[in-house]
């Protein structure tokens, strides 16, 4: 979830996101929502990680 700088207004997006990272390394959310930040060009504290899997 994404949140704008407005209380109210949040966009929520879904799909499957694919990391350079070895599959034996396992990421925190909270690094996952850093990294998905960077690529939004948002803040970290904006986006907010619901739900995630690994699918390999």
């Amino acid at each position: 979830m994404l949140r704008s700088s407005e209380q109210c207004a949040a966009d929520e997006y879904s799909g499957v996101v694919e990391l350079n990272h070895g599959a034996d390394q396992l990421l925190d959310p909270t690094d996952i929502e850093e990294l998905l930040a960077k690529n939004f060009q948002m803040e970290a504290e904006h986006v907010e990680l619901l739900n995630w899997s690994r699918l390999h």
